[in-house]
């Protein structure tokens, strides 16, 4: 009867030591956990997005810095020339391509950093300071969209042949001058990309699931392309008064209220002076975050066999 107990109590023994023991987590980011698809599925999303949409954002531009109707914005691309079109699409190219590369990488990435170092947070706190954090460092990027900005400006095209040339030229100035408008993009991209994220896995709750690849690629457009007409159309005054700032050469460095006023006299006080463009922006915004939310899930469906729907706000 001992022996038996005694070989009993063997085999539970060992039967248990073939039971991994969970792994402590140690490190800065859960054990085993890699974003390095949603760094690169951001990357690609950029790319298809800014090859497609990148004429139309040009005539916006204009509307923004001159303030004039989509008619005028067309003729005066019309009288630069074909050649002109795509002027200066090298800096955005990088720039989104990079931004959101960082915004959909940071953002799950800061996702896992807060699970581990502050586990008692709730599922909207922790994904509210996450894309706060994620639209923060794409404001690193700054540098591209100035120049992008002086690329786009008519005045300049006989100073700069090229985009080198452009940020060969601006180092004469310092480095500040590359970060002109950093004050106003912080205080766009944080609240949008809490807006974007936290909207977008609401709607990935809410609304019904597909069953072919085709419903799934337009459910993810038209709940892109919802999130970002929206989204972009609250935050259009800022691009605005970015635009006015980064459109200088040189010169002091006026803030968004100073800036903001010297608009509003220009415009003639009218909030639809302020808004001049945006009927064209939420068009843009439509198709540019549909064609981003589809691409993204789509490479990441393709190239990792994943969708990416986390956990999300009730």
């Amino acid at each position: 009867m001992e022996e038996r107990m005694t070989v009993d109590k063997n085999a539970e023994q060992a039967s248990y030591s073939q039971v991994p023991l969970p792994v402590p987590q140690t490190g800065l980011f859960p054990t085993g956990q890699h974003r390095d698809r949603e760094f690169i599925c951001g990357w690609g999303a950029a790319f298809i997005n800014i090859c497609i949409t990148f004429p139309i954002n040009k005539t916006i531009f204009r509307q923004q810095l001159h303030g004039v109707s989509i008619t005028q914005a067309l003729q005066q691309l019309r009288s630069d020339g074909v050649q002109y079109l795509y002027r200066g699409l090298l800096p955005p190219l990088l720039q989104k391509t990079s931004s959101l590369s960082i915004m959909f990488g940071g953002y799950y990435m800061s996702q896992d950093f807060l699970q581990v170092r502050l586990p008692s947070l709730s599922v909207y706190v922790n994904h509210t300071i996450a894309a706060m954090t994620a639209g923060t460092l794409e404001a690193v990027l700054n540098p591209f969209e100035r120049v992008q900005t002086l690329m786009q400006t008519a005045k300049y095209h006989n100073r700069f042949s090229n985009t080198l040339d452009a940020i060969k030229h601006l180092r004469q100035y310092g480095l500040k001058e590359y970060y002109r408008g950093l004050s106003v993009i912080i205080l766009r991209n944080g609240p949008s990309n809490v807006a974007f994220f936290l909207g977008r896995e609401w709607l990935q709750k809410h609304v019904p699931k597909s069953n072919t690849g085709t419903e799934k690629m337009l459910k993810d457009f038209i709940c892109g392309a919802m999130l970002g007409m929206l989204i972009s159309s609250v935050f259009y005054p800022l691009n605005v008064i970015k635009t006015q700032m980064q459109c200088k050469l040189g010169g002091p460095f006026d803030g968004i209220w100073v800036t903001f006023r010297r608009l509003w006299r220009e415009r003639n006080g009218s909030v639809r002076g302020i808004f001049k463009g945006v009927h064209l922006n939420y068009m843009r915004s439509f198709l540019s975050w549909g064609i981003i939310n589809a691409s993204f899930e789509f490479l990441m469906e393709t190239l990792y066999n994943e969708r990416h729907q986390r956990p999300g706000i009730r």
